[in-house]
């Protein structure tokens, strides 16, 4: 393999990037936790390399700020949810896709982190940015799901609005979801799914202004 090579030839993520993925995950998640304890302002980005085990140094080379230290979690859930999307049938509706999800959704094992998270995205701007900027990475590989499933192209006006309007129900049905359950130790996927079933719900509703 030659040196900085990422990917293998299987198309799967070489040792390195693997290496590099999971050390970010892991100050995404000591950063959760400093920020919980001592409040995102009461933070220094010093603190979270050294709960890690790094330097800062090595901190500042894989995030360009504190708070944006967590955006590897905040994608996690994202990028789960579109995975998800990926199995959808051809011939079931998202609705009922959905409905079929909150039968048998199981949480990660990192989503208490990812709701204390998303709850602190509601008081702290800056880690509203980062929650926001992680939805906006995740628009266009919505608008490329959508676009394969109907034989449209993601440039399409239509294509977007429906990305968007997808994007903005799974933003809210995560919040509704980490509102309302955050501090339920028993809360299971089938809350979550259920929350993300009543945003879609909704959003297939249209306006009615």
């Amino acid at each position: 393999m030659e040196r900085g090579q990422t990917t293998q030839t299987n198309g799967r993520p070489s040792l390195v990037q693997r290496r590099k993925e999971a050390l970010r995950f892991e100050i995404a998640a000591e950063a959760v936790r400093l920020f919980a304890s001592r409040g995102v302002t009461g933070t220094t980005g010093e603190e979270i390399a050294q709960a890690v085990g790094i330097s800062a140094r090595t901190l500042w080379r894989h995030f360009p700020t504190k708070e944006s230290c967590v955006l590897p979690l905040l994608s996690a859930g994202l990028e789960s949810a579109i995975d998800q999307l990926g199995e959808w049938p051809p011939e079931t509706g998202l609705l009922d896709f959905f409905t079929g999800l909150a039968r048998n959704a199981v949480l990660p094992p990192a989503t208490p982190l990812i709701l204390d998270l998303i709850r602190m995205t509601s008081t702290d701007p800056a880690l509203r940015a980062v929650w926001l900027q992680a939805h906006d990475d995740a628009l266009p590989v919505l608008g490329e799901l959508l676009a394969r499933r109907t034989g449209g192209s993601a440039d399409d006006l239509r294509t977007k609005v429906h990305a968007a309007t997808l994007n903005g129900a799974l933003r809210a049905g995560a919040e509704d979801f980490a509102r309302r359950y955050g501090d339920d130790p028993d809360a299971a996927g089938s809350e979550i799914a259920a929350c993300l079933l009543d945003a879609l719900h909704a959003a297939s509703d249209g306006l009615p202004y």
